[in-house]
């Protein structure tokens, strides 16, 4: 199977201003010792990735972007930005189909796997999005949801990531049991290896929804967890960092 380089994401959202990059030379200066372990990923708003890139030039932290078109091409798509337009101002990675993308602007599975494709033809890696509600899990409906999320999201072919956010745990202070997040884990796996075989082992998932540094550790001691999909806790260097030297590949 090999070893899966764990990776952290960070996603900014619509949070934080130019000043706030250099939390990214912050963040180097502190965990860029175990960048040969770990990958550390940034996320911010549009307006920054050029500007992030630069300050990450050199750096142990990539660049990435919250969000793309599913449009490949250039094209009269006014407000859009294409995965080319990020690849070509130094983003690596682009998130795709965040549950916030689904739910505010109506995302469907189709639109978030023709984005992670247009993603992958520009040369970015996109990080799939897939997880379920309260109600969801509630009516015992997990399995349905997030394995159908992840059968018709992931694009057919190429490297992507795959980033379980429960929708409940999400900017709370609830989270998973550390068992249920390695149960879906185990299911997003073996719905991966139905689909693609091989593979799906070398295909990294991370965990996202509430990790802070407070339960990073125990998060990731869950089976199959490859890394995190982090929010908030992203912004500051030193609680990002924290998350990161959490992980045991940083020992």
């Amino acid at each position: 199977m090999g070893v899966r380089k764990p990776l952290i994401a960070g996603n900014w959202k619509m949070y934080g201003r130019r000043a706030a990059l250099s939390e990214i030379a912050a963040l180097h200066a502190q965990v860029g010792h175990v960048s040969g372990a770990i990958d550390a990923l940034i996320c911010p708003p549009f307006p920054y990735i050029a500007a992030a890139a630069e300050t990450a030039r050199g750096g142990s932290v990539l660049v990435g972007a919250e969000d793309c078109s599913p449009v490949a091409e250039d094209s009269a798509r006014t407000g859009e930005v294409s995965a080319a337009m990020l690849a070509d101002v130094g983003a690596r990675y682009v998130i795709v189909g965040h549950s916030e993308r689904r739910s505010n602007h109506g995302e469907s599975n189709d639109l978030v796997r023709r984005k992670a494709e247009a993603a992958l033809a520009a040369g970015l890696t996109p990080i799939v999005c897939v997880g379920e509600t309260q109600a969801e899990r509630e009516a015992g409906r997990v399995a349905e949801i997030v394995g159908g999320q992840v059968r018709d999201s992931v694009p057919a072919g190429g490297a992507f990531v795959v980033a379980y956010e429960p929708v409940w745990a999400i900017g709370g202070n609830s989270t998973p049991t550390i068992p249920e997040i390695a149960d879906v884990h185990r299911l997003i796996r073996e719905t991966l290896q139905t689909k693609f075989g091989d593979k799906a082992n070398r295909t990294r998932i991370l965990y996202g929804g509430s990790v802070g540094p407070k339960n990073a550790a125990e998060i990731f001691s869950a089976g199959g967890v490859d890394g995190a999909l982090v929010g908030r806790a992203s912004l500051k260097a030193s609680d990002f960092a924290a998350i990161i030297l959490a992980h045991p590949a940083a020992v």
